[in-house]
């Protein structure tokens, strides 16, 4: 993709823009930093417009939609930077040291972020449902499908219900066949990736239950969810698919995972030991 100066697209068209336009284009100006870690739901909030409206004006910029714009956004405000910058931290001059210890910051802060977004009620409440699920379905695409695939094989070791579908297609065929019966955990960081999307909203349509870890308590995501669980970490465009967020996506699934374990324990340990006991063959 072609690198774009945002803040010289936008001094150069700027008295073209509509009302609302201008005042998007102005709450950007003013809060570059806090933009890039926004979904689109946040900003058309902060601005005080409909998330059409963002769209929009992301397409009189010449941007394919609002993950484009946020990048090339990402792009200007580290042109403009001084400093060259790996992420929003750690940059081109620093140690190993240095980069060992802002990774461990980060990783940190995202893990301390993610255990006060916790409501407990809602953990009480998702494990309830998971119990009593007939089949416990992960759907996640992109690094989201690595930590679907994490919570699949964890479950997997004390229950047979779990399910996780690798294509996209085949996600949303198992989505399609679902029953209220079901339950299904969607993972998205930005909760506005088009397949993830599409599953949330089939299996939200079969009455399914529908559990979504996510970044952002308002995303396209969350209104196809019955449940949003948050996670802490923050993740710029240009940072996709960072570990810091994927930890505290796993946090959020180790939470789940430790309460379902305790809730059902003669059971877990029975099938614990069943699937320990099948690979153990395997070791050396």
């Amino acid at each position: 993709m072609e690198k774009k100066d945002i803040f010289l697209l936008i001094e150069t068209r700027y008295r073209s823009f509509t009302n609302t336009e201008k005042k998007v284009a102005d709450y950007i100006k003013q809060h570059t930093r806090d933009v890039i870690y926004m979904s689109i739901t946040d900003l058309a909030d902060a601005c005080g417009v409909g998330e059409s409206s963002i769209f929009r004006f992301c397409k009189t910029l010449d941007f394919k939609g609002y993950q484009e714009f946020k990048i090339a956004l990402a792009h200007s405000f580290t042109m403009d930077d001084e400093t060259p910058q790996l992420t929003s931290e750690i940059t081109m001059q620093d140690s190993i040291n240095e980069l060992s210890s802002k990774i461990l910051s980060s990783t940190v802060n995202a893990l301390s972020q993610t255990n006060k977004l916790i409501n407990n009620h809602d953990i009480e409440k998702a494990v309830d449902w998971m119990i009593e699920a007939e089949k416990i379905h992960f759907f996640g695409v992109g690094t989201s499908l690595m930590t679907a695939m994490e919570g699949k094989n964890k479950f997997m070791r004390i229950t047979n219900k779990t399910e996780c579908s690798f294509d996209s297609h085949l996600q949303v065929m198992s989505a399609a066949l679902m029953t209220p019966k079901d339950v299904a955990i969607v993972i998205s960081y930005s909760g506005s990736t088009k397949d993830t999307l599409e599953v949330a909203k089939v299996a939200s349509e079969r009455g399914v239950k529908v559990i979504s870890i996510t970044r952002f308590q308002k995303s396209p995501l969350t209104t196809y969810s019955d449940i949003t669980l948050l996670c802490g970490a923050n993740e710029g465009p240009l940072q996709g698919g960072s570990l810091t967020a994927k930890i505290s996506q796993l946090y959020l699934l180790d939470v789940l995972y430790a309460e379902y374990f305790k809730r059902t324990n003669e059971q877990s340990i029975l099938n614990k030991e069943s699937t320990a006991k099948a690979v153990i063959e395997k070791l050396l």
